[in-house]
C-alpha cells in the first residue's frame, strides 16, 4: 500500500498570470479560465505526444507546491477582470494537476468564493489514492486519460513513473466514475502504430465500456509532440478506433477531437503577459495569436517577433501549421526553470 506524503507547502510571490491562462476555448468545455497549479513539467507521465515536451521532474509524491491561497486569490482576482462569459475554471497545468496535495483546498475555495464550476483534467495515475478521489470529489467536470489497457502499450505512450501499476490505475478510474457526481468523460490520445492496433483498442474500449461516462473522446495530436514519432493515426485507423468504441459503448457516448481548437481566444490585460501565459500550458498556432492579440494592440505582429527575438518564444512548424510555445530557459518577469526549482520543495 502506497502512503500520501506529509503537507510541504512553499509561499511564493508569483505573478497572477502565471497561475491562471485564458480564458481558452474549448469544445468540450466552452470558455475555460486555466489554472496551473504545477510547476513546468512535474509529472507522474511522459507521454510521447505531450504538446509541452518531455517531463522535467518525473514523480508521484504529492505536495503543496505553492501556497494554495495564492492560487486561489489569482483565480478570484482573474475572474473579477473577465468581460466574457466562462464555463468553467479548469486545472490543467503543465503537469500532472492531482500532484498538488492542497488541490482540494483550491477547488472548495474557489467554489466558495465565485460559485465558480470546477473542471479537472488528469492522467488519472493517482485515481488509485482515495484521498485524490475525494478531493475531486468536489469538481463539477473530470476527464480521465486512457491511452492503453495493456502494461506494454501503457509504459510505451504514457512512460510512466516506474513504480506505478497500470492495474491500479485503471481501478482508480473505475472507482472515480462509480463515486463521482458530476459530469465524467475519458480521453484517449491515439498514435499512430503505437496504441491504434486492433487488440489495443479492442482492450481500451471494453475497460471504458465498464466505466459511468458522460462521454469518451477519442484524440489526436495537433501540436508539435515531445517526440517526433508520436504522429496522428490514419484516417482508416481513426475510423476503426471510432466503430470499435462506438460498438462497445453506443454511438451517442462517443466523440472524435481530430480538429485544433477553435480560434476563439479572449485575451485580456496586458498583451505579452496574457501571451507568455497561455503558451507556458497552450501551445498557440501564429495565426490564433495574431487574431486574440488584435483586441490589446494594434501591432500584434510586432509584439510577437519582439518576444521571439528576446527568446521568450518559439516557433515550431507541425503539419505545416506555424505555433507559438514558450521558451523556459529564458527569463520573463523571474520565471525560469530554475526560478521554478527554487520555489518548489524538493
Amino acid at each position: 500500500m502506497r502512503h500520501s506524503a506529509g503537507i510541504t507547502r512553499v509561499h511564493v510571490d508569483t505573478p497572477n498570470e502565471y497561475f491562471c491562462f485564458g480564458p481558452v476555448p474549448s469544445r468540450r468545455l466552452g470558455t475555460s479560465l486555466g489554472v496551473n497549479n504545477i510547476p513546468h513539467k512535474t509529472c507522474t507521465y511522459s507521454c510521447i505526444y505531450c504538446q509541452l515536451g518531455r517531463t522535467i521532474r518525473l514523480s508521484v509524491e504529492r505536495r503543496c507546491f505553492y501556497d494554495w491561497k495564492k492560487i486561489v486569490e489569482s483565480v478570484v482576482k482573474t475572474l473579477d477582470s473577465l468581460e466574457t462569459p466562462l464555463d468553467y475554471v479548469t486545472f490543467v497545468p503543465d503537469g500532472e494537476p492531482t500532484l498538488d496535495k492542497c488541490i482540494g483546498k483550491e477547488i472548495e475555495a474557489i467554489k466558495r468564493e465565485r460559485k465558480a464550476k470546477i473542471a479537472i483534467l488528469t492522467n488519472a495515475s493517482l485515481l488509485w489514492d482515495p484521498e485524490v478521489r475525494e478531493e475531486l470529489s468536489q469538481a463539477d467536470y473530470v476527464s480521465v486519460k486512457v491511452d492503453a489497457a495493456s502494461e506494454a502499450t501503457w509504459r510505451k505512450v504514457n512512460r510512466p513513473h516506474p513504480s506505478l501499476k497500470l492495474g491500479e490505475v485503471l481501478e482508480g478510474i473505475r472507482e472515480l466514475t462509480k463515486e463521482f457526481k458530476g459530469t465524467a468523460i475519458s480521453e484517449t490520445m491515439l498514435v499512430k502504430d503505437v496504441n491504434t492496433d486492433a487488440e489495443e483498442l479492442e482492450n481500451i474500449s471494453t475497460f471504458l465500456a465498464s466505466l459511468r461516462l458522460d462521454k469518451a473522446y477519442i484524440a489526436i495530436p495537433v501540436r508539435p509532440p515531445a517526440e517526433p514519432f508520436a504522429q496522428p493515426p490514419t484516417q482508416e485507423q481513426l475510423v476503426a478506433a471510432y466503430n470499435v468504441f462506438s460498438q462497445k459503448l453506443g454511438t451517442g457516448k462517443v466523440e472524435l477531437l481530430n480538429l485544433p481548437e477553435p480560434p476563439k481566444f479572449a485575451a485580456h490585460g496586458e498583451p505579452s503577459d496574457w501571451l507568455l501565459a497561455v503558451v507556458s500550458v497552450h501551445p498557440l498556432r501564429y495565426d490564433y495569436a495574431l487574431r486574440a492579440l488584435e483586441k490589446l494592440t494594434h501591432q500584434p505582429e510586432e509584439l510577437i517577433e519582439r518576444l521571439l527575438a528576446e527568446g521568450l518564444l518559439s516557433k515550431v512548424t507541425y503539419n505545416q501549421e506555424i505555433f507559438l510555445i514558450r521558451n523556459f530557459n529564458v527569463k520573463a518577469k523571474g520565471i525560469t526553470v530554475d526560478w521554478i526549482k527554487e520555489h518548489s520543495t524538493h
